[in-house]
């Protein structure tokens, strides 16, 4: 019988250990835990949820709804446990989540090709096949052994991340095209502001609430290239002015004059549908950041597919080290999955785990990956953390913003994502 190592049994490693295990694969499936937590788990049992119960929307008109359909459709563990234990919570999916983990770690345990090795992975097995699931928190021996396997900055400890606008949601008759000085072929999208904007938008940033920090997050020490926008507002009026909000080198086409300050926002893909707000980490609430950052001139209306994050997230250089099928270009006996690839949330992470599962079940077999086209949210996921064009890598969850649009425009957003959603799940039902 082949045998393939996981390591970690979190949401990904659990629904990569049981992809593997029903296809007949003898799996070593190694979890730290109960011998030795992170500051951010409390449960002995796998898959566990420390943040909340809610695994976010379940209508099919929303990107996380899409998401659980589709894995749905490719069998997924967490899936199947989630039903045996909901809590209402309006549209959402909510469970209770020591049942949820009592129910995973059971079927793991149970499981007769799923062997159990509570101990902790401190290098790389590089000459078996593995599969890395150690999550967002990945510390210690392991987390050096991969940055000496994979390269020195190939391994990010903590998530400094700007927000992600979709491109179509800028109001372009404020904001305009232009790099600095015309240098470049007009790469950032431009947000003027006039004093009077300025001053409205900085009192509003520094009176802003900030989001309360885990204790784990606490621990980060973040440099001056990374400070929360918020924090350097703080140090004087004109702070961010002369800093990512400076406007030299630009003019804005409807007055030919340069602006008192300008947001600048970078493309994020190469597609060009998603926009990222340049120098904006930020740990403003994600309300607040939709009402703050709603106030800069041509973002009045826009639609944030990802809030500004400031916290503890180990994640790898994914484009520079995988292959589509989340194989490592160097060593395609070791796969990479969930959170530590660059996806964001808990259904991502999972979804990431079923495709590597997956993926390495193919491979052991000699049959091609399973590659899902980028019409479909995981197709998408997984193009957008392995596009080499992406240049500064951070980590993304479902949205419509990573999908390629229809070929007609449907100006209902609801309608827009629906149909989006239908186009995805017919993939499946005559491909799969």
């Amino acid at each position: 019988m082949k045998e393939v190592i996981v390591i970690g049994a979190g949401l990904a490693g659990c629904e990569a250990a049981i992809r593997l295990a029903e296809s007949g694969v003898s799996v070593k499936l190694y979890e730290m835990k109960p011998n030795k937590k992170t500051p951010a788990h409390k449960l002995d049992s796998f898959a566990e949820l420390v943040c909340s119960n809610s695994l976010k929307a379940d209508r099919l008109a929303s990107a996380a709804g899409l998401l659980k359909a589709e894995m749905r459709k490719l069998g997924s563990l967490c899936l199947e446990a989630a039903a045996t234990c909901t809590v209402p919570a309006g549209g959402a999916l909510a469970v209770d989540r020591d049942v949820f983990s009592k129910y995973i770690t059971e079927k793991i345990i149970n499981h007769p090709n799923i062997r159990v090795i509570n101990e902790t992975v401190t290098e790389i097995p590089r000459d078996k096949p593995c599969i890395i699931a150690t999550g967002p928190l990945t510390d210690g021996a392991l987390a050096k052994n991969i940055r000496r396997f994979c390269g020195a900055d190939t391994l990010s400890f903590y998530d400094a991340a700007a927000p992600i606008v979709t491109a179509d949601s800028i109001d372009m008759s404020v904001a305009f095209k232009a790099s600095r000085y015309d240098k470049g072929d007009a790469d950032y999208i431009n947000c003027p502001m006039s004093k009077e904007e300025y001053s409205i938008f900085h009192s509003a940033l520094i009176s802003a609430e900030s989001a309360q920090l885990h204790s784990v997050d606490k621990q980060i020490n973040v440099y001056e290239g990374c400070m929360p926008i918020e924090i350097l507002a703080k140090r004087g009026e004109d702070s961010i002015r002369f800093g990512p909000l400076k406007p030299v080198g630009l003019r804005d086409p409807r007055t030919g004059n340069r602006p008192w300050a300008v947001v600048q926002l970078r493309s994020e893909n190469k597609e060009g549908s998603l926009y990222n707000l340049v120098g904006f980490q930020t740990n403003l609430r994600f309300p607040e950041q939709k009402r703050v950052f709603s106030l800069i001139p041509g973002l009045q209306n826009a639609e944030f597919v990802r809030y500004g994050v400031m916290h503890r997230n180990s994640f790898i250089d994914s484009p520079r080290l995988l292959n589509k099928n989340q194989s490592l270009k160097a060593n395609p006996n070791i796969f990479f999955a969930g959170q530590i690839t660059g996806v964001e949330g808990y259904m991502e992470s999972a979804a990431s785990g079923i495709l590597a599962g997956e993926n390495m079940r193919r491979y052991l077999s000699g049959e091609s990956s399973l590659d899902l086209p980028n019409i479909t949210m995981l197709g998408a996921l997984g193009e957008y953390i392995t596009d080499p064009s992406v240049s500064c890598f951070q980590p993304m969850g479902a949205n419509f913003g990573i999908i390629p649009p229809l070929s007609q425009r449907i100006r209902d957003k609801a309608e827009r994502y629906t149909a989006l959603s239908n186009r995805a799940l017919d993939w499946y039902e005559n491909n799969l």
